[in-house]
């Protein structure tokens, strides 16, 4: 990799940021005051944004670095940063040379989006190395109940068996009505519903009750939603043993350890 450039008198350095949510939605920013295309992706100008700082070294040390903007962009809209839209997604940043936008760029940090502050029109990031999950424990800690979540490599069901896509009927507040669903929206519980149009399409909100066709949704979706806009519905489970013995068939799977006496084994029983 030849740096030359960074050696001249006269900088022509640019930060180049690319941003890629989870919806598979990118954007590409860097400092300099004018648009730059590199492979094909166009990096709009956003002078003011910068990092604050970034460190590099070759420890285990957690890199993290927070990063300052304005809301320039009309792409990086405040009604998606509330909704979460803009939650877990990743950011590479890179040095390269305005001049030679064709020239090998200087990688210097990519993670992922962590906690996000909003003041005004400006926000703040937090972004997570690949170091930064180094602080996960080694090791599970021992509960009474599953440690795996719905679905995935530990559990080893297929989702697919457990989706519906239905078409919602109502609103009201927290709460919407599937007629579809009949008299099952309790399976529902600790699931998960994800809009597949209208204004909220792509974001998923957690189940936390139902009852009949009713689902009650843990957060209020931050755009109207209308009757007829298709969803996904994705059971859940309580994470208890009986829950996955009975109703899922599961046992083998089970991440916990329901019979193994600890500190709170007292509290497990009433009047105990």
């Amino acid at each position: 990799m030849s740096l030359d450039w960074l050696d001249r008198e006269v900088t022509t350095s640019a930060y180049l940021w690319r941003l890629e949510r989870a919806d598979g939605f990118a954007l590409g920013f860097t400092s300099h005051d004018r648009d730059l295309v590199i492979d094909a992706f166009r990096y709009r100008a956003a002078p003011g944004m910068v990092p604050s700082s970034i460190a590099l070294s070759d420890s285990l040390d957690i890199d993290n670095v927070e990063i300052s903007g304005v809301m320039t962009s009309a792409a990086i809209a405040e009604t998606d940063l509330d909704a979460g839209r803009w939650d877990g997604a990743l950011l590479y940043i890179s040095l390269v040379d305005w001049e030679q936008p064709d020239a090998e760029p200087l990688p210097l940090i990519c993670g992922e989006f962590g906690e996000i502050v909003r003041s005004g029109d400006s926000f703040t990031v937090e972004m997570l190395g690949a170091t930064s999950f180094l602080n996960e424990p080694i090791a599970p800690l021992t509960s009474p109940t599953c440690r795996a979540e719905f679905g995935d490599r530990q559990c080893k069901l297929s989702l697919h068996r457990y989706q519906r896509e239905e078409q919602v009927l109502s609103v009201s507040g927290d709460e919407i009505e599937i007629a579809a669903l009949g008299d099952s929206a309790a399976d529902f519980i600790f699931g998960s519903l994800r809009f597949l149009g209208g204004a909220n399409c792509g974001l998923s909100f957690a189940i936390i009750g139902g009852q009949g066709n009713v689902v009650r949704l843990a957060d209020l979706p931050s755009q109207p939603v209308a009757a007829g806009t298709a969803v996904l519905l994705t059971q859940g489970c309580d994470k208890n043993f009986s829950t996955c013995r009975d109703r899922f068939a599961n046992s083998i799977n089970f991440r916990g350890e329901p019979y193994l006496p600890g500190n709170d084994l007292l509290t497990r029983y009433p009047g105990a």
